[in-house]
């Protein structure tokens, strides 16, 4: 059967998981149109390109559910090919073959050009930057590294996309100013470790060097840091932050748990006692600083003991953003040669009870807000209300800002000063300060 009313040779590009998955797409985009191709992002075309996501189960599931999905569209001629790349099909390429076959081909994290060549598109290596960015149009991800070297016991990102790689810093830079041509004025830098920074080019950790380049960018007022590593963290990150207004008084530090025994099974090389020092000294160097974390429960051989530890260590720290998961027992991982001895439900449950905590903390540091005024961008207009965000939130697992939109007028991008008058959660209610 041939397709139904979808304009041919319209490329529809869909992204699952992570942020870098969205800048992978992006850049697949923009060298789709470098060639001339008619491309979308999660719209409707009747050649599909899906990047999954292969990390934990929940994601490894909505991946083989979305290629379910549109294989079934093109049995019923409503797409013509589909094609499929990113993580899971990095890490399962064989089983999907065997599993899907109707999918027209699959590819790698690493093998764009192969992509771009089923497409009918060259790839084109001059393409520094160029790509078709899919968030809102005042912010983009800046991806500054690919790959891992760590050993953690429980991921398979090194699985999947391999050691790490630094991108020059004079790469970095040119693709920024391309950004801040279009509008982009936040910067959130991202990686699957940005402490790791420069190792393999500079053989030194450059993460603050490449801050000062960044902040010399006309037309960007944020650079954001998201995804540090605990061990080996680079301390003059903790100066630039101090010293340059454009970087964001906030980082993303997954920290995974505290219980020494845990951390030594997953493989952290940190204890307790060096988490919670690094932490103070985050405090201590940047007072403003808002840090995010996750944290992972239900690891294998993980006690009432040790999930208590961490309970009261949450309690304690009162980070400002923080997530929880439950573990999840990835083949080809160093952990998964332990036994997953933790019942799916007690997994849940003590997610439950750190999200709990984390409320109440968020709830209370909210309250805080009150009577003070932020420096807001506004991101979208929904329903009636602008929502923006402050410096010390990224977007999409952070706090919003809600501006009543009856009472003011406000651009999407637009920087404004907005007084907090009143907090919930994880929402704020605020209003425009003339």
């Amino acid at each position: 059967m041939r397709t139904k009313s979808l304009k041919k040779n319209r490329i529809n590009v869909v992204t699952l998981g992570c942020s870098k998955n969205v800048y992978d797409s992006e850049v697949l985009m923009g060298q789709l149109k470098a060639s001339g191709k008619d491309v979308v992002h999660e719209d409707e075309g009747n050649i599909v390109v899906i990047n999954t996501c292969g990390f934990i189960n929940n994601a490894k599931e909505e991946s083989v559910n979305t290629i379910l999905e549109y294989v079934q569209k093109k049995e019923n001629g409503d797409v013509d090919k589909v094609f499929v790349t990113g993580c899971l099909s990095e890490r399962y390429k064989p089983d999907l073959v065997k599993e899907i076959p109707n999918v027209d081909e699959y590819f790698g994290t690493t093998e764009l050009p192969g992509l771009l060549k089923a497409l009918g598109a060259d790839y084109k290596h001059e393409l520094i930057g160029e790509r078709l960015t899919t968030t809102p149009k005042n912010y983009a991800y800046l991806k500054i590294a690919e790959g891992c070297d760590r050993p953690c016991s429980f991921c398979a990102i090194p699985i999947m996309r391999g050691k790490h790689r630094s991108t020059p810093i004079e790469e970095i830079v040119v693709e920024a100013e391309k950004l801040a041509a279009k509008g982009v004025k936040e910067l959130i830098l991202i990686a699957q470790d940005l402490t790791y920074y420069g190792l393999d080019l500079y053989k030194k950790r450059n993460l603050a060097e490449l801050l000062e380049a960044l902040v010399k960018v006309d037309g960007v007022e944020w650079i954001r840091l998201h995804y540090a590593f605990p061990t080996g963290f680079p301390m003059d990150v903790l100066e630039v932050m101090n010293r340059e207004p454009k970087v964001c008084n906030y980082i993303d530090i997954p920290l995974q748990h505290i219980s020494d025994s845990i951390l030594k099974s997953m493989r952290r090389g940190t204890t307790k006692e060096k988490t919670t020092k690094l932490l103070k000294e985050f405090r201590e160097k940047v007072p403003e600083m808002t840090i995010r974390t996750t944290l992972i429960v239900g690891y294998p051989g993980e006690t009432e003991e040790d999930f208590q530890t961490l309970k009261q260590w949450v309690t304690d720290m009162r980070f400002e953003r923080l997530g929880c998961f439950t573990y999840s027992h990835e083949e080809n991982t160093h952990a998964y040669n332990l036994e997953d001895n933790v019942p799916e439900e007690i997994k849940i449950e003590r997610a439950n009870q750190i999200m709990e905590i984390q409320s109440q903390i968020s709830w209370e540091l909210n309250q805080e807000k009150i009577g003070k005024t932020f420096k807001v961008v506004i991101d979208r207009k929904e329903g009636n209300y602008f929502i923006g965000r402050t410096e010390y939130d990224s977007p999409d697992v952070d706090n919003e800002v809600l501006i009543d939109a009856t009472k003011t007028y406000l651009k999407t991008g637009e920087f404004t000063k907005v007084k907090i008058i009143e907090a919930e959660d994880f929402d704020l209610y605020g209003e425009v300060i003339a």
